[in-house]
């Protein structure tokens, strides 16, 4: 943010305390400018449309709609706006919740207000501020995910298609290939045409993408 320009803060929870304690901190240094608040996740997805603030602080637990699929809709259509997820919760599988619905940050609710604003001030320069380890498993689950998706991709084609395919797919010719398997150049033209069939693929280099995507072409 611009060093002469206010922070635009949002902040969403269900309790007045809160929402005042917060409000008078950020204010308090300076830095920061509370444009709005609300008190339940669809309210904040309401005015957070309307107000468009350059960061927003939300509670997890939130009446009406809860702060995780609030954070996913203020995520997905407000790109330049920084969610903060504020929560008394500590285990882990809530920070990973957060991070996928698209949260910035992460802080306890009951952390030192020093730490609250040093986090905020943070997300709205850019940084993400998630706990290593919650990182660390989001990353792990996403690996987890494609290689469930590489299997499935695989699973399209026969162990014979994907020999056939990995050895076209490193250059080889038909016939290099046919006398590699000791078939006949045709019934290697032919498979070429089948995997293009089975993958809805346009062409032969689509054909070749296709397979280093799916780790043909690593071994």
């Amino acid at each position: 943010m611009e060093s002469n320009k206010l922070t635009r803060v949002m902040l969403v929870d269900d309790h007045e305390f809160v929402l005042d304690g917060l409000r008078e901190a950020l204010q308090r240094t300076g830095e920061f400018e509370v444009v709005g608040q609300a008190k339940d996740g669809a309210a904040a997805v309401r005015v957070a449309s309307q107000l468009k603030p350059d960061v927003i602080v939300l509670d997890v637990i939130l009446p009406v709609k809860n702060g995780i699929d609030a954070c996913r809709e203020i995520s997905e259509t407000l790109p330049d706006t920084r969610v903060l997820v504020l929560t008394a919760a500590t285990e882990e599988d809530a920070v990973m919740e957060a991070v996928s619905a698209g949260a910035r940050g992460y802080v306890q609710k009951y952390s030192g207000m020093q730490e609250l604003l040093g986090t905020v001030r943070d997300v709205a320069n850019g940084k993400y501020c998630i706990p290593a380890e919650a990182m660390k498993r989001l990353l792990e689950g996403y690996r987890r995910a494609e290689e469930f998706q590489r299997a499935r991709e695989l699973e399209k084609l026969t162990v014979r298609e994907r020999e056939i395919l990995t050895l076209f797919s490193k250059g080889l010719s038909y016939s290099e290939i046919a006398k590699a398997r000791g078939v006949q150049p045709i019934t290697i033209r032919n498979a070429i045409y089948g995997i293009q069939d089975k993958l809805e693929s346009n062409s032969k280099q689509e054909l070749v993408v296709w397979a280093m995507r799916n780790g043909l072409l690593d071994g």
